[in-house]
């Protein structure tokens, strides 16, 4: 009787240990979420203001531009080699403050773009996105095999990018946006998947907190690019 009662106590104290996890990876994820949303919200804002202020078309054709396109990604190499020697405040404010950056950056495609086309091509990158992740957390296939495959889709779209801003190919340029949409559609589900994996139910608060931040910034990063690629097919220029 007594060894009966010892191993209820231990499936008992197992399943709480679970719903423990369970809901502290419920927590952590809906930071993740939180923080991604206010970083396109942050984007979104610092799009509008860059384009309805003027500054932008100011600077358009003045050597400024380079500076306000390249200073992104400067900034996100900078978050994601230093987060952890950074506090968790210093990690959310720099993530926030390289969406206002980017939100800058991208201020042209409200003066290139119909209002009506960037509002249906988020809605679509929205929907897309969600289902996307949605997958990626609930799905029980490893995907972690797809890394390497990743991984060299995105250093060649890049270069192919930069290739093609001198050749100023047309097919080119529809072609690295199928390719494009077809690759941050994979890394949704595959960074969700990763995200995921980095909960670990006994990390200090503050290693929690940069672990949502760097979650945030990589499935902001998906988002961001994958309503880029799909502006190409959805867009109606002004």
């Amino acid at each position: 009787m007594s060894d009966f009662d010892n191993m209820n106590s231990q499936n008992l104290a197992a399943e709480a240990r679970s719903r423990d996890i369970d809901e502290g990876l419920r927590i952590y994820m809906l930071k993740v979420y939180n923080y991604m949303s206010v970083g396109l919200l942050v984007t979104a804002l610092a799009a509008f203001f860059g384009a309805s202020s003027g500054i932008y078309q100011a600077i358009a054709n003045t050597p400024l531009v380079w500076v306000v396109m390249l200073a992104p990604l400067g900034l996100v190499l900078y978050l994601s080699a230093r987060i952890n020697k950074m506090s968790a405040n210093a990690a959310r404010t720099t993530f926030f403050t390289y969406s206002g950056i980017m939100g800058f950056s991208l201020s042209y495609i409200l003066l290139v773009f119909t209002q009506e086309s960037i509002v249906t091509t988020f809605l679509v990158t929205s929907a897309s996105f969600g289902a996307l992740s949605l997958y990626g957390y609930t799905t029980k296939k490893d995907l972690s095999g797809m890394r390497s495959f990743l991984l060299m889709g995105l250093f060649g779209i890049i270069l192919a990018s930069i290739v093609n801003i001198f050749m100023a190919s047309a097919a080119m340029n529809f072609a690295i946006s199928v390719i494009g949409v077809l690759l941050f559609a994979a890394l949704t589900a595959y960074d969700t998947q990763a995200i995921k994996q980095m909960y670990y139910a006994g990390d200090t608060r503050e290693i929690a907190e940069k672990k949502a931040v760097l979650g945030a910034l990589r499935l902001y990063l998906d988002f961001v690019n994958m309503f880029l690629f799909l502006l190409q097919f959805l867009g109606n220029r002004d």
